[in-house]
């Protein structure tokens, strides 16, 4: 597998972990069948790619940058929407965030 398809694949497993997270609270506790599925499906669609990822990239890092995407995600989706409050401190610990994802990425070896 080349690092470019690695970094796309993981780039889409932090997007499923958002949706996981998203619809697991949708679920309202796996009460709701529907969402309790997109959520089970997500949860094994990110697995499954953050795996393939790892045979390529370095385990700190792809691991790292995963998280990244899914807090940084998750807490802007948390904001937009189910209210939750968009404080400077909130907006401070996303940028951070996703500035030490950008850093990760751009560090981190080609092979």
């Amino acid at each position: 597998m080349s690092i470019s398809s690695a970094w796309l694949m993981l780039l889409v497993a932090g997007a499923l972990d958002v949706l996981w997270a998203v619809s697991m609270k949708l679920s309202q506790g796996y009460t709701r069948w529907g969402w309790s599925a997109v959520s089970l499906l997500a949860l094994a669609a990110f697995v499954v790619l953050l795996g393939r990822a790892l045979t390529a990239l370095p385990v700190g890092s792809a691991y790292a940058v995963w998280t990244g995407i899914g807090a940084a995600g998750t807490a802007l989706l948390g904001v937009v929407l189910f209210g939750e409050p968009l404080s400077l401190s909130r907006v401070a610990g996303i940028v951070l965030i996703v500035a030490g994802v950008i850093a990760l990425r751009a560090v981190t070896p080609a092979a």
